[in-house]
C-alpha cells in the first residue's frame, strides 16, 4: 500500500491548522511557555472569543509544547472556560446568573426563567454558582459585569452591548494611602528601625488568627514557616468561592493597599521572594484595581519588579482550599493535594509556602500599626459578611463573638420588612444551619463545633419564615456536589447520594448518618468534610421543616 507523504511525520490526534497558530501567536507574542501559565493563556483565549474554540486549543497545546490532553483536561476542570467545538458559537455572549443561596431565596430562578427566552440562539445562560456578591442579590454576570438586585433592564442593556472597560469603583490608591501612614510599617522593617521579631512579638501578643477559616495563630504559621529552607514563597489566599462570603472583595475593592502592605510585611518577616495573589476570577473590578497598584508599587521601589505576581482563578470553589490553589497557580486541576507534606514545607513549585487570606493581611497592617492592645480592646475585630432576609445586607466589622442576632439587629437594620427570623447559616455553606432560637451563640472560633458548626471565614446568610428549609439544604448540597473535584469517592458519590435521600418522602436516616461519617472520615480535604453541615445539623435542630 502506498504512503500519503502528506501524512509522514504528522502528531496523531488533532491537526494544528495554520489559521490556528497565527492566531494563537498574535494573542501570546512573546510570551513565556512555562506549563504554570496555562490557566492564564487559557483566560486570554476565553477573554477574547468569550469562549475556547476546539482549534486553538490544539494550536495552544502545540505552542507550549504540552499534550492535547493536558490542555483539555485542565480547561474542562473550570467553571469559566467554555469549550467550543462549533466555530458558528464562538463570540457567542455568556450571562451567569448566580444560583447561590442568598440569590436563590431572593429571586435568582425567576430571573434566569425571565432570561430563557432568545438565549438558545442570541447568548449563552448558565445558571451559576456564587458569584461573591450575595449583599446584592439576585446577582447576574453578563459578560464580565456584574448587574445587582435583578435588574432586568441592565442585564438586556449590557446583552445588547456588552461593557469593554471594566469601571471602577472608588478605592484609596497609593497617594492617597501613603499619605495615611501607609507603607510606614514596611518602611520601619526595610530600614531596620523595628525587627522581624518585634513584629512576630506584636502579632503574638494580639492573638491573630488566619480569618480564612482555620483560624491558626499567624505568629505560629510565621515561626514554623522560619525554619524551612529557602528560597519561599508567599500565596494570597483571594479566591473568596463559599457562598455568603464577600469580604476579601470588600477590602480589596475599598483597601487594596492596606492588604498589599500585610503581604510585603510578611514577605519580608518570612524572607520571602515572590508573592502570588491568587483572585476568583468572578472581581475583574478588583482585578484591575490589583494591577493598577502593584505597578504603582514596583514604581515606588516597594518591592522588586515582577515579583509580585496576580493570577486569576477561573470558577472553581474547591481552589480556596489551599493546596488545590497552588495546584491552579501551577497551571494544573485544582485538586486537593494529600497531606503531609504540608505547604509551609513542599508547597508552590515545591518551594516552602506561606498561605495567608485577605483578611488575615488586612488585620496584619492594622494590628503593627495600631499595637496589639488596640486589637485587643476593641473585641479583636473580624469582618462578617451579612445576607439574606435582613434590611442591610453587607459588610460588618465587629467584634470576634459577636452574635447572628447582634448581626441582624444592630448591624444590619433588623429583619427585611415583613419577614420573621427563622435561621441563619453561622459561616456559610459550609458552616451548617441553626435555628433562630440558637441566635445567641458567639461567632468565633471554637465556639460552635460542640452544635456541629463552625464560624469558617464569616459569611452570615439570614432566613425567614418565607423560605423552605428543605430546599436550603438541597441548594447547599448541590452546590457541594457541582464543585466536588470528584478526585475522592465519598466526596464524589457522596453528595448526590444525600440530595438523592434528602429529597425522598421517606427518608433513611440510618443510611444518611453512614453517608456523612464516611465522607467526614475518608473525604481528602475540607470540602467533602464539611458538605454534610447543612444537613446533619437541619436533621438536628430542624428536622421538621425537612419533611
Amino acid at each position: 500500500m502506498k504512503k500519503d507523504k502528506n501524512k509522514i511525520g504528522q502528531l496523531k490526534g488533532r491537526v494544528v491548522r495554520r489559521e490556528d497558530k497565527i492566531i494563537i501567536a498574535k494573542i501570546l507574542s512573546d510570551r513565556q511557555k512555562e506549563p504554570e501559565l496555562l490557566i492564564e493563556y487559557l483566560h486570554l483565549i476565553q477573554d477574547r472569543y468569550n469562549c475556547l474554540p476546539a482549534g486553538l486549543l490544539v494550536a495552544l497545546a502545540d505552542f507550549m509544547g504540552l499534550s492535547l490532553a493536558a490542555v483539555y483536561e485542565v480547561a474542562s476542570f473550570y467553571h469559566h472556560f467554555d469549550i467550543v467545538e462549533d466555530e458558528a458559537h464562538t463570540n457567542s455572549l455568556t450571562i451567569r446568573v448566580c444560583n447561590g443561596i442568598a440569590c436563590e431565596i431572593l429571586g435568582s430562578k425567576k430571573l434566569y426563567d425571565n432570561l430563557r427566552e432568545g438565549a438558545k440562539d442570541n447568548y449563552n445562560l448558565v445558571y451559576a454558582p456564587c458569584v461573591g456578591a450575595c449583599d446584592r442579590a439576585p446577582v447576574s454576570v453578563v459578560g464580565k459585569s456584574q448587574v445587582f438586585y435583578g435588574d432586568i433592564a441592565r442585564i438586556k442593556k449590557l446583552r445588547d452591548n456588552p461593557d469593554k472597560v471594566v469601571s471602577l469603583p472608588p478605592y484609596q490608591d497609593l497617594n492617597s494611602y501613603s499619605s495615611q501612614k501607609g507603607y510606614i510599617i514596611f518602611n520601619q522593617l526595610r530600614d531596620q528601625k523595628i525587627s522581624k521579631l518585634d513584629v512576630t512579638e506584636i502579632l503574638k501578643l494580639s492573638d491573630l488568627r488566619g480569618m480564612g477559616g482555620a483560624g491558626f495563630p499567624v505568629f505560629k504559621k510565621w515561626e514554623f514557616m522560619r525554619n524551612q529552607s529557602k528560597p519561599r514563597v508567599l500565596v494570597v489566599n483571594a479566591d473568596e468561592g463559599e457562598p455568603g462570603t464577600f469580604k476579601d472583595r470588600y477590602c480589596l475593592e475599598n483597601y487594596p493597599h492596606i492588604v498589599l502592605e500585610g503581604s510585603l510585611i510578611s514577605a519580608w518577616v518570612n524572607e520571602v521572594d515572590e508573592i502570588y495573589i491568587y483572585l476568583r476570577d468572578e472581581y475583574p473590578q478588583v482585578r484591575q484595581i490589583l494591577e493598577n497598584e502593584i505597578k504603582e508599587i514596583e514604581s515606588a521601589g516597594l518591592f522588586a519588579r515582577g515579583h509580585i505576581k496576580l493570577r486569576r482563578g477561573a470558577g472553581a470553589y474547591i481552589c480556596g482550599e489551599e493546596t488545590a490553589l497552588l495546584e491552579s497557580i501551577e497551571g494544573k486541576r485544582g485538586l486537593p493535594r494529600n497531606r503531609p507534606p504540608y505547604p509551609a514545607e513542599n508547597g508552590l513549585f515545591g518551594m516552602p509556602t506561606l498561605v495567608h487570606n485577605v483578611e488575615t493581611l488586612y488585620w496584619i497592617t492594622k494590628i503593627l500599626l495600631n499595637g496589639a492592645d488596640w486589637y485587643k480592646q476593641n473585641g479583636s475585630p473580624r469582618i462578617y459578611s451579612v445576607s439574606g432576609r435582613v434590611a442591610s445586607p453587607g459588610v460588618v466589622i465587629a467584634p470576634s463573638g459577636v452574635s447572628a442576632r447582634e448581626l441582624i439587629y444592630d448591624y444590619c437594620g433588623g429583619m427585611s420588612e415583613g419577614e420573621e427570623f427563622k435561621a441563619y447559616l453561622p459561616g456559610g455553606a459550609s458552616g451548617g444551619i441553626l435555628p433562630s432560637h440558637m441566635s445567641d451563640i458567639p461567632l468565633e472560633f471554637g465556639s460552635l463545633e460542640e452544635y456541629g458548626c463552625f464560624v469558617g471565614s464569616g459569611g452570615i446568610v439570614v432566613f425567614s419564615d418565607q423560605d423552605n428549609i428543605k430546599q436550603i439544604v438541597l441548594n447547599l448540597l448541590r452546590f457541594f456536589a457541582e464543585e466536588s473535584c470528584g478526585q475522592c469517592t465519598p466526596c464524589r458519590l457522596g453528595c448526590d447520594k444525600l440530595i438523592n435521600l434528602t429529597q425522598q418522602e421517606t427518608r433513611d436516616e440510618v443510611l444518611i448518618e453512614d453517608i456523612i461519617s464516611v465522607m467526614r472520615d475518608a473525604s481528602i480535604c475540607g470540602l467533602g468534610q464539611a458538605a454534610p453541615n447543612p444537613l446533619s445539623t437541619a436533621l438536628l435542630y430542624m428536622k421538621s421543616d425537612l419533611i
